[in-house]
């Protein structure tokens, strides 16, 4: 998801594998991040469950600032990070997750994946985040290169080797993981969960009134996913407006923090610019917060179940996502359908600024 557009719309009722284990630090040496870790505002009372995550994303400055969260929490295991065209294209999607995973002093590797759509389209990036998504300031220098290896054989191999133990949080468009879906539907079956920022959620869209950015990205791919029936999490743009949203004098304490929130502040130029050019003076960060949905305990106040149906006949609704709300009596639609999609309905936005913050130091 990509805070794309803030553009005034209608509101729209919608009930409708390598190691790497990324933690922060108090010493600002890169090279030992991995190794003397803390987690700022998780409670040392209860050792947080361990997880272990691919990373699927289009890197704008709203995924690396997410990845760059993820390698900062101790019991989070990166196990690599795939990349395809969204926000950029391919090449810079690669070269942008890499320097958000150096800025974070964490070595998982990345693949790259899909540089069109499910059906074979080609796609013509566009970034509200700048050419080359990260703000245009000269940012993006990285040191490593992306593996040689193809990133739905990554994931599909990562998932299988490993079964009901890894979880694949999905911060782009759906095209990796659709074609994972495709090519080996019965290793696929053994993944824990996939985490999609994707949807309007049950408010309002970005890329239409009734249509989200990654979703609208490749409709296809969301659907085959969504129809797949592996257990899938979803956090819609609604997750991150209101509270979530960050003003300019947060990005002023990011930037005088450390490296760290100054690489963040400044990737985040172009699209500041945006939201402002639309009267707005605060801004979406949704992949982080779709990040601290998926992995900081206590983010998630409330989610219901639901069965989800994405639409892909072109039209003023290509690409809405309908969530049908499971034990709802509808007036006409017989509700009769498998309940496979979480929706989260509620998240403590007030506090996800200051876990980000804290998440860095």
């Amino acid at each position: 998801m990509k805070s794309k557009s803030i553009i005034s719309m209608i509101l729209v009722a919608a009930v409708c594998a390598v190691f790497c284990a990324c933690g922060n630090q108090t010493d600002p040496k890169p090279s030992e991040k991995s190794a003397q870790t803390t987690t700022a505002t998780q409670s040392e009372a209860v050792k947080p469950e361990h997880r272990k995550v691919i990373i699927d994303t289009d890197t704008g400055a709203d995924d690396a600032s997410a990845l760059i969260f993820a390698a900062n929490l101790e019991n989070v295991e990166i196990l690599g990070v795939t990349v395809l065209v969204g926000n950029v294209d391919l090449e810079q999607s690669a070269e942008n997750a890499l320097a958000a995973l150096e800025t974070a002093g964490c070595d998982a590797p990345v693949y790259k994946g899909s540089a069109d759509t499910l059906d074979g389209t080609v796609k013509n990036a566009f970034s509200v985040f700048g050419k080359d998504g990260m703000g245009d300031v000269d940012l993006i220098h990285p040191k490593k290169q992306a593996e040689d290896g193809d990133a739905v054989d990554f994931i599909i191999n990562t998932v299988r080797n490993d079964p009901n133990e890894v979880e694949l949080i999905a911060l782009g468009p759906a095209t990796n993981i659709a074609k994972a879906i495709q090519k080996a539907p019965e290793d696929m079956k053994k993944v824990k969960r996939i985490w999609s920022m994707g949807t309007a959620g049950l408010g309002s869209g970005n890329a239409s009134p009734v249509a989200e950015f990654n979703v609208y990205a490749d409709a296809s791919a969301y659907k085959l996913m969504l129809d797949s029936g592996l257990p899938v999490t979803v956090i819609g743009l609604d997750m991150c407006d209101g509270e979530a949203m960050w003003t300019d004098r947060q990005f002023e304490e990011l930037e005088a923090l450390n490296d760290t929130g100054k690489f963040i502040a400044d990737s985040f130029g172009k699209i500041r610019e945006f939201y402002k050019s639309n009267g707005s003076e605060n801004v979406m960060n949704c992949d982080s917060t779709a990040m601290m949905c998926a992995l900081f305990p206590g983010f998630v106040r409330d989610t219901v179940n639901t069965h989800a149906s994405c639409v892909t006949e072109e039209g003023v609704t290509y690409s809405q996502v309908i969530f049908y709300k499971e034990g709802f009596t509808y007036d006409i639609v017989k509700n009769d359908f498998d309940y496979t999609v979480t929706l989260v309905t509620e998240a403590d936005k007030a506090s996800f600024y200051s876990n980000y913050k804290n998440s860095i130091r």
